[in-house]
């Protein structure tokens, strides 16, 4: 066999982990018939096939696999290498590029972020809004260095990744306040038959709602479900009917939109994790925004169902 030619290697590590021909050669910059033709040098420099073909898609075979162990800790080495670099002080800003899965409601994304930006250093935040599995993609081939979602790392989701949580928070319920006046006194039960703006399916809350509702005996009109947190917001505070959301940012959302908080349970808490390629999170952005968090959500209960007044 012929010395090992390390960019061969890396462009049959790339085909490997985005999946195919097409996104590998979007990742490198080069043209599909290229990256095809620099895989077929590569297997016959090897002298072994290192894909096969299930319908048309790749697949990695016995012997391909073997040698996509060693490039994926050979590459993953050299990128711990590259963040390392990028973290030593100098003139550059320090750079945190940070997905946040829409679930996620933009106050407690400002509350974690805000941490970072209160740092000594300079530091750039490049965020990124979408779905949680698109947001992961895109941290698999280190276009993020982490994604703050509302659920720990998917066990369906083929990427390489941990989840750290950061925290947690009760729920509270808002609404505006002519809603307020007629939802508000004998909370929970008033919230029988109440206009609500329920989270849509792919928020981790919405199934512990759900069974919340079930345990309380109260059967809420669903008005509106909504996958993205903002445009919930948006809809709650034009009345469209009452909503959750972490107690944690409570004061914000009372203060900002002039909304009542008419409850709050401890019985329903949303938890947000940071995901990240790294078992143990070393960026100092995210070790910061690990830190703000313990302080602004573990802890912050509620001791009752009703908030005060």
């Amino acid at each position: 066999m012929a010395a090992l030619n390390y960019k061969h290697l890396h462009y049959f590590w790339t085909v490997a982990k985005t999946g195919g021909i097409a996104r590998a050669s979007e990742r490198l910059h080069l043209t599909a018939q290229t990256v095809s033709g620099q895989i077929a040098l590569f297997e016959e420099s090897l002298g072994y096939k290192l894909f096969k073909r299930v319908g048309r898609r790749l697949e990695l075979n016995d012997t391909g696999r073997m040698v996509f162990d060693y490039a994926d800790r050979l590459f993953t080495i050299g990128e711990e290498l590259e963040e390392a670099l990028r973290f030593r002080p100098g003139g550059r800003a320090l750079q945190l590029r940070v997905g946040v899965a829409d679930a996620v409601p933009k106050a407690i994304a400002y509350l974690l972020l805000e941490a970072a930006l209160a740092m000594d250093e300079p530091i750039r935040i490049v965020c990124r809004e979408g779905k949680l599995d698109v947001l992961l993609a895109e941290l698999a081939i280190h276009r993020l260095d982490i994604v703050i979602a509302d659920s720990p790392m998917p066990a369906n989701v083929e990427v390489r990744g941990f989840h750290h949580l950061l925290g947690e928070s009760d729920t509270s319920f808002f609404a505006t306040p002519a809603l307020a006046r007629r939802y508000k006194k004998d909370f929970p039960r008033s919230l029988d038959d109440a206009p609500f703006l329920m989270p849509g399916d792919d928020a981790a809350v919405r199934p512990r709602l759900l069974r919340w509702f079930e345990k309380e005996k109260v059967r809420p009109q669903i008005a509106g479900e909504f996958d993205d947190g903002a445009l919930l917001l948006a809809f709650g505070d034009a009345g469209a009917g009452i909503f959750a959301a972490p107690s944690a940012i409570a004061a914000q959302i009372k203060k900002q939109y002039g909304l009542v908080e008419i409850g709050r349970t401890e019985a329903v808490r949303e938890q947000f994790y940071a995901i990240s390629v790294e078992r143990r999170l070393t960026h100092p952005a995210v070790l910061a925004i690990q830190s703000a968090a313990r302080a602004n959500l573990i802890g912050n209960t509620a001791k009752n169902t009703r908030p005060e007044n």
